[in-house]
């Protein structure tokens, strides 16, 4: 059965869809429940969905914006059903938004941003340029100022150690991206990056990379595209 998948403002949430993103990660953490999503609506701008059938099988609250004058795609919190297919729903839900990020950011690099709770996260960031952090490099002080914005961004400012790259939470829900899945193989070279989190107390990892121009449009998805 094929995919299906869309991008709207947050305000056009129904409680009906609130209630089906709740649902699909309910019995498993992040547990993003139906408060908190109804929270990010206020927090993010836009919502990606992707179905199969009548069956959502992931969703992105993300937005699009300019930080210090760079074009930016961040993405507040994505999570896919754990199926088989796990990594192509993700794959979609990133292709409308880097669809989107073409059209807000022609001709311009962007940078991608978000919070990971685990190793599988970073193939969301495949292909990209620069990611930070990464095995065995030192980031440099324009890096880690990258780190200390996103972070304020996110809504944890001053909470972040800009050379781990580790967000400490404060014990409420948090947004990241969750990806895993029965044919999800993470890196063993990333592991050591999520040593000592603490996920119950909201403990994340800011990572980010670049889009580049000459290469937006390859990642973008077509509009309307629905996928095998």
């Amino acid at each position: 059965m094929s995919f299906e998948v869309g991008t709207k403002d947050c305000t056009a949430l129904s409680d009906a869809e609130l209630a089906e993103m709740a649902d699909l990660c309910v019995d498993r953490e992040p547990g993003f429940g139906i408060g908190f999503l109804s929270k990010q609506c206020e927090e993010w701008v836009l919502v990606t969905l992707t179905r199969e059938g009548d069956k959502l099988r992931g969703y992105s609250f993300a937005t699009l914006e300019r930080i210090g004058g760079t074009p930016s795609l961040l993405v507040g919190l994505a999570t896919v059903d754990r199926t088989a297919r796990a990594e192509q729903a993700l794959r979609l839900l990133l292709g409308d938004q880097y669809r989107r990020a073409l059209l807000a950011f022609p001709d311009e690099d962007v940078l991608v941003g978000t919070r990971l709770v685990a190793p599988e996260g970073y193939q969301a960031f495949a292909g990209l340029v620069d990611v930070v952090p990464r095995p065995g490099h030192k980031a440099s002080g324009e890096e880690r100022a990258w780190g200390r914005r996103l972070a304020k961004r996110f809504g944890a400012e001053g909470r972040i150690d800009d050379r781990t790259f580790t967000l400490v939470g404060d014990g409420s829900p948090t947004g990241a991206l969750d990806l895993g899945g029965p044919k999800v193989r993470p890196s063993d070279e990333v592991q050591p990056l999520f040593n000592g989190l603490d996920l119950k107390r909201g403990d994340r990892l800011v990572v980010f990379g670049w889009a580049m121009a000459e290469d937006l449009a390859s990642r973008a998805l077509p509009s309307g595209k629905a996928s095998r």
